[in-house]
C-alpha cells in the first residue's frame, strides 16, 4: 500500500470514529433522560435539531406511528410542535 493509499484510510477511519463517538455520546444523554423520566424526575425535552428531526417521514417510519408521540402535534421526548408525518432519530415503533 502507498502513502497515498494510507493517508486516504487514516483519514476515513478518524472520519468514522468521530461518526460513531457523535452517535455514542447522543445516545447516551438519551438514555439518561429517559432514566431521570423513569425515576420520577421532570421531563427534559431535546430539541429538534439535536435528533435530527424532518417534517417528512423516512419510509413507514412516522411520527403518528412512533410510540413518543403525542396527539395531535407533540412529542415525549421531542421538543416543539411535531408533525404527524414527521420523523426523527428517536422514532420507537408502536407495540402491535
Amino acid at each position: 500500500m502507498n502513502d497515498a493509499q494510507k493517508c486516504g484510510l487514516e483519514k476515513l477511519s478518524r472520519r468514522s470514529m468521530l461518526r460513531n463517538l457523535a452517535v455514542a455520546a447522543s445516545g447516551t444523554a438519551m438514555l439518561g433522560t429517559l432514566a431521570a423520566n423513569h425515576a420520577g424526575a421532570a421531563q427534559t425535552k431535546v430539541s429538534q435539531k439535536v435528533v435530527g428531526y424532518q417534517e417528512t417521514p423516512k419510509g413507514a417510519q412516522r411520527c403518528d406511528n412512533c410510540a413518543q408521540f403525542e396527539a395531535p402535534s407533540a412529542c415525549k421526548v421531542v421538543d416543539g410542535d411535531i408533525a404527524p408525518a414527521g420523523w426523527c432519530k428517536v422514532y420507537v415503533r408502536k407495540p402491535a
